[in-house]
């Protein structure tokens, strides 16, 4: 469930955020949505793919943290295990409220039935004793801003890669140290042969829209499976 309300002082004087990563504040997840413009930083870290929306209309990127539902191997005891973590994970329990296509002044929007809603002193204030966002606030802000572009830019960059047809369906499977089998299926990845066979008129365009270093962004990223499949076994043999 969720209860979103406009995050203003006056209503929300004595808010304070759990900011740390816990499987009970909401991060036991397989996988988050990610944007193109992030790609640079995601890839060093987590494999990329892309899934049809549930409309069937458009696809989403995804950052993916483990192979089935409920599981993020980046989640230890000492909480969230990696250099970069993907902006709509870092900005829970805030969001932008509005269509990202809506070119109108955002409000930062909190979902109030968040588990990382703390009660007594835990937490990290959200406002200061006179009413003014901390620098927590002014972080979480920034960061939403850059998520919120990074919604805007990706209606382009998709546009362009479904207009060159470069996503191609993938399915992995995985046999581990244990003999069983992951298998994950239902998204897709960059065709990479397609993606070579383009004139060069299609790459200038790619190019100039600044499209393509997103598109090798995410074909670098793939390169993360085999990390992703060590932290897998290594779980297994401590469970």
């Amino acid at each position: 469930m969720t209860r979103h309300a406009i995050l203003t002082a006056e209503a929300h004087r004595d808010l304070r955020i759990l900011d740390r990563s816990d499987a009970m504040l909401g991060d036991a997840q397989m996988c988050c949505v990610t944007v193109p413009t992030e790609f640079r930083a995601v890839q060093a870290e987590y494999p990329i793919l892309f899934r049809m929306n549930p409309e069937r209309d458009g696809f989403h990127a995804f950052a993916m943290f483990g192979f089935e539902n409920g599981e993020n191997l980046y989640l230890s005891d000492r909480g969230w295990d990696a250099r970069y973590r993907p902006l709509a994970m870092t900005i829970q329990p805030f969001l932008i409220g509005g269509n990202p296509n809506d070119d109108r002044v955002k409000q930062v929007h909190v979902d109030l039935d968040s588990p990382r809603i703390a009660t007594g002193d835990d937490g990290i204030r959200v406002f200061d004793d006179h009413g003014r966002a901390t620098p927590y606030l002014d972080r979480i802000a920034e960061q939403l801003g850059d998520l919120d572009q990074g919604y805007r830019d990706a209606a382009g960059f998709f546009a362009a890669i479904r207009r060159y047809d470069l996503l191609e369906p993938f399915s992995l499977e995985v046999t581990l140290d244990d003999g069983s089998t992951n298998r994950l299926v239902g998204f897709h990845i960059i065709d990479e042969d397609r993606l070579a066979a383009l004139d060069g008129a299609a790459v200038a365009e790619l190019h100039a829209a600044g499209h393509l270093e997103a598109i090798y962004m995410a074909i670098a990223s793939l390169s993360q499976w085999g990390a992703l499949i060590a932290r897998r076994n290594r779980r297994m043999h401590r469970d």
